[in-house]
C-alpha cells in the first residue's frame, strides 16, 4: 500500500520543484546600470525632489507665462506707481507703474534662455576640447591645456565688460536677439575651461581602462573609441557640472544686466528688473526683492540638483 503521507509530500515536493524550475528559467535579475541606480538613489532624496519641482515650475513659467499672469509684461498704470504688494498686484508696482509680478513672470524666459544656451555652449565646447586633449595627450594636451589656462585666468566680470563693450560701442542699439546672443557667447567664452578640465581628467582615467585598450588593439577608429567607449563613461562629472553651471549662468546674466552691459530693455529679464531697481531700493524695496528672490531660488535649486546628481553618480559617497 502507498503511504498517503508520502503521496501528499510528493505533491508538495513536485510543486516546490516546479517553482524552483520556473525561477531558474527566469534567470538571474539583470543588474542595474549606473544611471538606473543613480535614479533610484535620487528618488529617495527630498532635496532632489524639491529642487526638481522648483525647476519644473520655473520652466513652465518661462514656456507659458500667460498661465500665471493675466497681465502682459508691458502693462503700466502710473496712478499706482511705487505701490506695495496688494491683492491687485501681488508684488506691487514699480516707479513707472509696471506690475512687478507680471514682469517677474515674463522675465523668467529671457533669464532661463541665457542660462540654458550659455551652459550648452560651455559644456559642448569645453567637453570637446577636453576629450581631445585627454585622448591624444602629449603636445596636443599641453597646447590645449595652456589655452584653457589663458581663458581661465581672465576675471569674469572684466572679460565680459571688455567683450560686450567692444561689440556694443556707445550710441549703438543692438536688437533683442543680438544682445542675448552676445551675452550667451560672453559667458561661454569665459567659462568653458572648467568643463574642459573636468572632461580631460575623466578622459585620462577612462582611456586607461581595459576595454578601451582592447578596442584600440582591435583597430577601432578614433571616432568609434571616443563616442562609443570614452564619451559614455565621462559624461557623469560633466553632467553634474552642467547642472550647477546653469544656475551660475542665470546669476551671471543678472550680474551683467545690473552692470548695464548685459541684457537690456526692451528685453524683460530678472537681471534687467534688478538693474532698474538699484536706485530705488530704499524707497521701493519690493522692486528688487521679488526678482532677486526668483534669481536666488532658481540658482539654489540648480545647485541642489547638481549636488544630488553628484552624490547619486558617485558610489563612494553612499
Amino acid at each position: 500500500m502507498t503511504d498517503p503521507n508520502l503521496v501528499g509530500g510528493g505533491g508538495a515536493d513536485a510543486a516546490q520543484l516546479s517553482h524552483v524550475d520556473s525561477s531558474a528559467d527566469a534567470g538571474p535579475k539583470k543588474p542595474r546600470s549606473l544611471w538606473g541606480d543613480a535614479w533610484r538613489q535620487l528618488r529617495r532624496k527630498p532635496t532632489f525632489v524639491i529642487s526638481a519641482l522648483i525647476i519644473l515650475l520655473i520652466v513652465l513659467i518661462a514656456i507659458a507665462p500667460g498661465l500665471f499672469s493675466h497681465r502682459p509684461a508691458g502693462y503700466s498704470d502710473l496712478t499706482h506707481a511705487n505701490e506695495g504688494p496688494s491683492a491687485d498686484a501681488w508684488f506691487g508696482y514699480d516707479n513707472q507703474g509696471y506690475d512687478v509680478y507680471a514682469r517677474t513672470i515674463y522675465g523668467a524666459r529671457a533669464s532661463l534662455l541665457v542660462g540654458v544656451f550659455a551652459t550648452l555652449l560651455t559644456v559642448l565646447f569645453g567637453s570637446l576640447i577636453g576629450i581631445v586633449a585627454g585622448y591624444y595627450g602629449r603636445i596636443v594636451d599641453s597646447l590645449l591645456s595652456r589655452l584653457g589656462d589663458i581663458f581661465a585666468g581672465l576675471p569674469f566680470v572684466l572679460g565680459a565688460i571688455v567683450i560686450l563693450t567692444t561689440f556694443n560701442a556707445p550710441g549703438t542699439n543692438p536688437g533683442q536677439v543680438t544682445i542675448i546672443v552676445q551675452v550667451v557667447c560672453s559667458i561661454a567664452v569665459l567659462t568653458w575651461p572648467v568643463a574642459m578640465r573636468i572632461m580631460r581628467s575623466a578622459t585620462l582615467v577612462a582611456k586607461q581602462l581595459d576595454y578601451v585598450k582592447a578596442a584600440r588593439a582591435l583597430g577601432a577608429s578614433t571616432p568609434r573609441i571616443v563616442f562609443r567607449h570614452l564619451l559614455p563613461n565621462t559624461l557623469a562629472p560633466v553632467l553634474v557640472y552642467a547642472t550647477i553651471a546653469l544656475g551660475a549662468a542665470i546669476g551671471a546674466e543678472a550680474t551683467l544686466a545690473y552692470l548695464g552691459i548685459g541684457v537690456r530693455p526692451p528685453v524683460v529679464s530678472w537681471g534687467v528688473m534688478i538693474s532698474d531697481a538699484r536706485d530705488y531700493f530704499r524707497a521701493v524695496p519690493h522692486m528688487l526683492l521679488f526678482p532677486g528672490a526668483f534669481v536666488t531660488i532658481t540658482v539654489l535649486a540648480f545647485v541642489m540638483l547638481g549636488d544630488g546628481i553628484r552624490d547619486a553618480l558617485d558610489p563612494k559617497s553612499r
